[in-house]
């Protein structure tokens, strides 16, 4: 059901009790700015003190490994055990001094997209090599199912710290071809036993993932999931079997399911397949239609006319990502009623799409970089720009110390 008086500014109940202030988020995107043991830094907490004050409701961090057997990025920020809670607690305190954003930790691992000098022989649901230049150099190893167990224990475990850092929930990673996504696609998962064999097989680790989450976490604490509203990769996880899970993640008591789309291969979650805004909301409302969680959709989206739009279709949080490395407060400049601030084009197409998406996500993460540094983002995203910032990430792949075991 539709409710047609609802704006921005209203605030939002999840299912678990917790109150966000409006119905802004800032979506989940890597920041590459963890020290050489994965710990947060001083630049990680000043992008994210700049963030407190962006006017969204709700801070949902970029990818925190579950453990160091696999990196998606160097430098990110890896939470494994309880050496590091304190940097993690300035982390989550950062934002709470800000303002009123509640800060949720994305929890995530790679499978067979880990990044390639710190793992050597990465994992995956299956021995399939992701369909990308550089990654299909290496086969990874099949997960056996008491390894699962052990990784799907390991998401509870970080779950759970997240929570004793401070922070007010958590985001289980579920999309954008990573472990958990990749269990759901029936190319990277062949398997036979009960991790795979079929859709309800498929799905299963995702599912055990949720319980052993919530389990660590408590009832209160909110429980999310980031989702794809497919792969747009023939063969792979549908729409249909997307929407099966869907059903699934509400029967499992997730408080907020944000939907996205795409993968290395076919980064849809960058606008390649797309022209306009809102890139999947078709998809989200076969999903309203379905399930009556709060839903959050992300990709796309710029003008608070379009999001009101889509609160009243049956969209509980907009979520934003690009806009926010260029206009650190571009939630607060549109619930305020003001024109929405024109972004840069970024770099130039190549026509290659997973190197496309690649280089979106390196101007993206320049931006980072600067306003970490106390600087303001650029007005632009040239080649340049995104040439200085694949420069950085490979002197940080370099000097980076966190190694697998």
């Amino acid at each position: 059901m539709t409710d047609t008086t609802l704006n921005l500014s209203h605030q939002l109940k999840l299912p678990c009790g917790a109150v966000l202030a409006n119905r802004i988020a800032k979506s989940g995107m890597s920041e590459q700015l963890a020290d050489r043991d994965g710990a947060p830094t001083d630049k990680l907490r000043r992008l994210y003190a700049c963030w407190a004050r962006s006017g969204a409701g709700l801070l949902i961090t970029g990818n925190v490994m579950i453990n160091r057997d696999g990196l998606v990025e160097p430098r990110n920020i890896v939470l494994d055990d309880d050496r590091n809670l304190a940097d993690f607690a300035t982390w989550a305190d950062t934002v709470h001094a800000g303002g009123t954003a509640a800060v949720w930790m994305q929890i995530n691992h790679p499978g067979r997209v880990a990044t390639v000098p710190f793992t050597r022989r990465p994992v995956a649901p299956s021995a399939a090599r992701e369909p990308v230049p550089g990654y299909n150099l290496r086969k990874p190893r099949e997960l056996t199912g008491t390894r699962i167990q052990e990784l799907i224990r390991s998401y509870g475990r970080t779950a759970e710290l997240a929570v004793a850092a401070g922070f007010d929930g958590v985001q289980i990673h579920a999309a954008h071809g990573y472990l958990l996504s990749q269990f759901l696609s029936p190319l990277a998962n062949t398997r036979d036993d009960h991790y795979g064999r079929d859709a309800v097989g498929r799905r299963r680790a995702l599912l055990e993932t949720v319980a052993a989450v919530r389990a660590a976490v408590g009832p209160h604490v909110p429980v999310s999931v980031k989702l794809n509203s497919k792969d747009f990769q023939h063969g792979g996880f549908t729409e249909s079997d997307s929407l099966d899970v869907a059903v699934a993640l509400a029967d499992a008591g997730v408080d907020l399911l944000e939907i996205s789309g795409g993968n290395y291969a076919e980064p849809a979650m960058e606008g390649v397949h797309h022209t306009g805004e809102a890139y999947f909301a078709d998809y989200t409302r076969k999903v309203r239609d379905r399930v009556d969680i709060p839903l959050m959709l992300t990709g796309g989206l710029r003008t608070r006319a379009t999001m009101e739009t889509l609160l009243r279709d049956g969209v509980d949080l907009i979520g934003m990502a690009r806009p926010m490395a260029f206009v650190p407060d571009y939630p607060a400049r549109v619930l305020a009623g003001e024109a929405e601030p024109v972004l840069p084009a970024g770099p130039r197409p190549l026509g290659y799409r997973p190197l496309d998406g690649y280089l979106q996500l390196a101007a993206h993460n320049a931006q980072f970089h600067r306003i970490a540094d106390g600087r303001t983002p650029h007005t632009h995203a040239g080649l340049g720009t995104v040439l200085r910032a694949l420069g950085k990430m490979s002197a940080a792949m370099a000097g980076q110390a966190v190694l697998p075991r």
